[in-house]
């Protein structure tokens, strides 16, 4: 681990030293979403309601870069150059590298179309299906454990060969018990669940960045 990766989990826990007690479940969907990274997977997210925006705000801290700046790597900035002329040396200046991930919520079309002729509890089920392979893992956030198309999500991407990773709240609920990794928040309270939620992966993305690009 990067000396750099050691202070984004540190601090983390200087700040919020109520999120302790589950620093082994962080430690570990940490490292299993950079395992995943570094084998060329993806990471799928959904989540509802709040779960929901806080699945977009992951996608946006990985897509991009998220503390650190991520220059795209010097053949590809050649090749943009060398093609494109101009118009490549602005895609080469301003373009970053991204590490893969899809908000299973983002796609109103087919998730519309599916919950009208199937089941609205199968829409994430269906796209990990579509999307998942061995190697890539899918994050499902629910605040109670028991959101049932979150709770499905999981069931289709283990069957998919791909790692399961819960965030949590309350008892950890169904989600504790399918997930092969998960981090159980240690409120009570909806809004309090949510807020260690953004705190742990911010680190998890973080964490992730700083190993995967920090020089």
């Amino acid at each position: 681990m990067k000396e750099s990766s050691k202070k984004i989990m540190e601090q983390l826990y200087l700040r919020r030293p109520d999120l302790l007690p589950v620093r082994e479940s962080i430690d570990r969907a940490c490292a299993a979403v950079l395992d995943v990274y570094r084998g060329g997977g993806k990471l799928l997210v959904c989540g509802n309601g709040g779960s929901c925006a806080d699945g977009g705000h992951i996608v946006g801290e990985l897509m991009k870069g998220f503390l650190l700046k991520r220059p795209l790597e010097q053949q590809t900035k050649d090749r943009l150059k060398q093609e494109f002329g101009n118009d490549g040396a602005f895609l080469a200046e301003k373009l970053q590298r991204g590490l893969p991930a899809i908000s299973l919520n983002a796609h109103a079309a087919l998730i519309s179309a599916f919950a009208n002729d199937a089941d609205p509890a199968l829409v994430y089920a269906q796209q990990v299906l579509g999307y998942a392979r061995p190697g890539d893992a899918v994050l499902g956030i629910s605040t109670s454990g028991n959101a049932a198309n979150v709770v499905y999500a999981l069931m289709a991407a283990k069957t998919a060969g791909a790692v399961a990773i819960a965030l949590t709240g309350k008892t950890g609920g169904r989600l504790a018990k399918l997930a092969d990794c998960c981090v159980v928040a240690p409120h009570k309270e909806t809004y309090q669940i949510q807020e260690d939620h953004l705190s742990v992966y911010h680190m998890i993305c973080a964490f992730v960045e700083s190993e995967l690009f920090d020089e």
